[in-house]
């Protein structure tokens, strides 16, 4: 055989073997479901993203199936569907199901805690993500950070709010640790999935609603039947949205698979919170231009939430032992991040906001 014949015989079958490779590698079919309506795009386009690049990452050998809320199990319901396999993943908040356990609350982020850049730093860098997947591992759940919102606002209330007495007794739509904190204000707490806020709010069956900020509140169209929007939302300095992966499916994965499964979440993270930033800003004016009155809470009332949050805290981690486990780490970075923030972001934007 002469010499050219054995170097192009020898370079197709170099060329083969990534396809014998590649033709061994099963296809894979995931249903994805959301605790969101396709109505709230800016959170929905996050399932939207994440199954759009899992696909071109695999060629289509890996398939994502998004779901809204409702199509396939309950908004409130995706934590137990992945945990129970009854779905291979899904898309909510772990805020959510604090019932079950409220260290699960650090997942997402705590009320008076740190803010989006904050914590997705605690997260990635300092042993956030694997304190939050040891204890969502016992719910058999492999957690990625899927999206944040950013700070959010502190939500919409019937009626003028002037002091800390006015809470007494207010029904109130708020999950996670913050209805906690307000139920020991006084407030009664109601956890309501985003398509039956309105008709709640509308009816009289709550008192005020808290969900996430000006561009998916005007979407639910809560202006129409409140006309007072108070901040800060403290509760969620930073709600950072969670990818649930059952750890059967998982750890089944191939390897190539589970690569792109990690750099597409990171991608629908970073992209939510950019357009939240970007389209709250527009929002806010749109609101504002329709009569909305926008307030801050009174100062009486932060400074006992303040107060009652972090004797919540405590208490828990007496009382919970995967509460005191993540706490204490949680805090200590809290504090030392914050001290630089402090330093540079907070100090620039004290100086040039006060110049607008």
């Amino acid at each position: 055989m002469r010499r050219r014949d054995l170097l192009v015989g020898g370079a197709a079958a170099g060329l083969a073997m990534p396809n014998v490779a590649r033709a061994q590698t099963p296809k894979v079919r995931w249903r994805l479901v959301s605790s969101f309506p396709k109505s709230l795009k800016l959170l929905f386009n996050s399932c939207e993203l994440f199954a759009r690049r899992i696909g071109e990452l695999t060629d289509g050998e890996m398939q994502v199936a998004p779901f809204a809320a409702g199509e396939i199990v309950p908004a409130l319901g995706v934590f137990d569907a992945v945990s129970n396999n009854t779905v291979e993943c899904g898309h909510s908040l772990s805020l959510y199901y604090t019932g079950k356990n409220k260290a699960l609350a650090f997942e997402s982020g705590v009320p008076f805690g740190m803010t989006a850049r904050q914590h997705s730093a605690w997260m990635w860098s300092g042993g956030g993500l694997e304190l939050t997947r040891t204890l969502l591992s016992r719910f058999n759940i492999v957690n990625f950070p899927f999206g944040n919102t950013g700070a959010q606002m502190g939500g919409w209330f019937r009626k003028e709010i002037k002091s800390l007495q006015d809470f007494k007794g207010m029904r109130m739509r708020i999950p996670g640790l913050g209805s906690f904190v307000l139920a020991r204000l006084g407030v009664v707490p109601q956890n309501i999935p985003a398509g039956d806020i309105f008709t709640a709010l509308e009816r009289g069956s709550i008192d005020s609603v808290e969900w996430v900020g000006p561009y998916d509140d005007e979407v639910l169209g809560f202006d129409k039947v409140a006309k007072y929007y108070y901040f800060p939302g403290f509760w969620d300095c930073a709600a950072q949205n969670s990818l649930y992966v059952n750890k059967d499916v998982w750890e089944a994965l191939p390897q190539r698979y589970k690569t792109a499964v990690e750099l597409a979440a990171h991608e629908s993270y970073t992209t939510m919170l950019a357009a939240y930033d970007a389209n709250n800003m527009q929002a806010i004016r749109r609101l504002i231009a329709k009569g909305v009155q926008l307030r801050q809470f009174p100062k009486d009332f932060m400074e006992a939430a303040y107060a009652e949050t972090f004797k919540m805290y405590d208490e828990e981690v007496k009382a919970n032992a995967d509460f005191a486990t993540i706490y204490k780490p949680w805090f200590e970075y809290r504090n030392r991040l914050q001290q630089w923030f402090r330093v540079s972001e907070a100090s620039y934007e004290f100086f040039v906001y006060g110049k607008q």
